[in-house]
């Protein structure tokens, strides 16, 4: 069991040197691909209904165009609605993401 335990802890020790250690985020590509995820879509189901965000999600699928510019085309919300409905950073957690700890 303890050799087991060892040589785990040297994997993850291996994993950190080789691997973690200067990796960073690049936050344009983040944001870019965030602003393509049709996933997001789900928070327009309680402001709008399923059928009519999953019509915007398919437009959005069809035409390579991003979740907002479809929704905002289809007629059925504003881009102010879109903004105040559609927040990622909410979408990640049950609770606000000022209260995550990450570390």
């Amino acid at each position: 069991m303890l050799q087991s335990l060892r040589l785990i802890a040297d994997a993850m020790n291996s994993f950190r040197t080789h691997c973690l250690d200067g990796i960073t985020a690049n936050e344009q590509r983040i944001h870019l691909l965030m602003e393509q995820s049709l996933m997001l879509v789900t928070a327009l189901n309680k402001h709008i209904g399923y059928d009519r965000a999953a019509a915007i999600a398919k437009k959005a699928h069809e035409t390579g165009s991003t979740l907002r510019d479809a929704a905002i085309a289809s007629g059925w919300l504003t881009s102010q609605q879109f903004d105040e409905w559609v927040k990622p950073d909410a979408m990640l957690a049950p609770f606000p993401v000022e209260k995550c700890q990450f570390q």
